[in-house]
């Protein structure tokens, strides 16, 4: 009796991991609203059908009380891109919606001209020039997407749900090529991500070794996302910049950083000429790994040998990052220096927004520090003013202490 209680347990296990639990529909699902690299006048759209799905459209049109949206919508032909997960096989479009109206709000459904349609949601453009901007800032999602990471993306929603955007700091998932775990993530933001635009770098858990043995990039990550192409050739989607409302936010892809000497001569270079560049009041750079590490022993000395340089020549104002799965936030005063703040280079900071943890060290790079703890941080700039918020994932509290610097 044990012994085919035992069998019967290992068949419902393999059956359990076998099931896929968010397969593809006719209908729409995972549409995801992506920032271009001109966001006052143009908006990326991208989302999933089943694979009999062989059209995608969107339909767009200002935004209005009135619910007559189809009577002036226009209409945007997607590209379509086929794949075959580990559970399914799916078709994903893209579309970019151009000449738009800056800081104009509209309304959009995307769907294949039948009956299968998504429900309408709504975007706004940036504002043409300098105007006050908001984002939600999410390190590490990684692990428990659904059950554990979902409270962090609701909560920062909860608590900024007029941000212009979310920017994700890299390890959206923990195995690349894994479409459950896609799928978990997309459960846990749900239709936040087609309500508010996201932009994202990937971590070392979007990079691993495909069939040839080559160091690649999760086969999700493009079908996934629609980010801009102004990088480097061959870093297309994972290294760019975005001017938002005289903000420059600049991806750089660490993983990739250290793939190659190659790789990492071709990113160094392409960030200077960006940095030289730049006539925005703000420079905010995203990279996965961190420049200071929160744990003892762990440090990506030749990353910050890279780039750290031009970080503080051109005055970078944030360098938002993950990787360590705690929370630190400080000046580029070299290690031994204490804690006294610096007004002219970056602030650094690693955050996590999963459960995945490890110990902090408090270096004396750091000003602020925490462990064992959820986070999301909100970003606010307003003409000569940058305010930083560092929240808990608590919910329906009050996120008293927080960290502003």
């Amino acid at each position: 009796m044990n012994t085919l209680l035992s069998v019967l347990l290992c068949v419902s296990l393999l059956n359990s991991q076998d099931q896929d639990y968010y397969p593809p529909s006719p209908v729409p699902d995972r549409i995801m609203l992506n920032l271009t690299e001109s966001p006052a006048t143009s908006m990326a759209v991208t989302w999933r059908t089943a694979v009999y799905v062989n059209e995608g459209y969107v339909q767009y049109t200002k935004a209005s009380p009135s619910p007559d949206l189809l009577e002036n919508a226009q209409v945007a032909t997607a590209k379509k891109t086929s794949y075959l997960s580990d559970r399914n096989g799916a078709n994903y479009f893209s579309a970019v919606l151009g000449e738009l109206e800056p800081e104009t709000l509209y309304a959009y459904r995307v769907g294949d001209s039948t009956s299968h349609w998504s429900e309408w949601a709504q975007f706004k453009t940036a504002a043409a020039g300098e105007a006050p901007l908001s984002f939600i800032y999410f390190g590490d999602a990684q692990n428990d997407l659904k059950s554990m990471w979902s409270r962090t993306i609701r909560g920062a929603y909860q608590e900024m749900p007029k941000a212009n955007f979310m920017l994700h700091a890299g390890d959206l998932v923990n195995r690349r090529n894994r479409d459950h775990e896609w799928g978990e993530w997309y459960y846990a933001g749900g239709w936040i991500y087609r309500m508010m635009p996201s932009i994202a770098t990937p971590g070392n858990h979007e990079y691993g070794r495909d069939e040839e043995g080559n160091y690649s990039l999760s086969k999700h990550w493009k079908p996934t996302f629609t980010l801009p192409e102004n990088g480097p050739e061959g870093f297309a989607e994972t290294v760019y910049f975005i001017d938002y409302q005289d903000t420059r936010l600049i991806s750089f892809d660490a993983p990739a950083f250290y793939r190659s000497p190659k790789d990492s001569t071709i990113q160094v270079n392409w960030l200077r000429e960006v940095l030289k560049n730049n006539d925005n009041k703000w420079t905010i750079l995203t990279t996965h790994y961190p420049i200071y590490s929160t744990k003892n022993g762990r440090d990506n000395d030749e990353l910050r040998n890279g780039i750290q340089s031009l970080l503080e020549e051109y005055k970078v104002d944030l360098v938002l990052t993950g990787h360590d799965h705690a929370y630190g936030r400080g000046t580029n005063l070299p290690i031994g220096k204490g804690k006294r703040a610096t007004v002219d280079g970056p602030i650094y900071v690693v955050s996590v927004s999963g459960p995945k943890m490890y110990d902090v060290g408090m270096d004396d790079w750091m000003q602020r520090g925490a462990s064992n703890t959820q986070l999301y941080q909100l970003v606010h700039v307003d003409g000569d003013l940058l305010r930083f918020e560092a929240y808990t994932c608590l919910l329906y509290t009050s996120p008293s202490p927080r960290d502003r610097g």
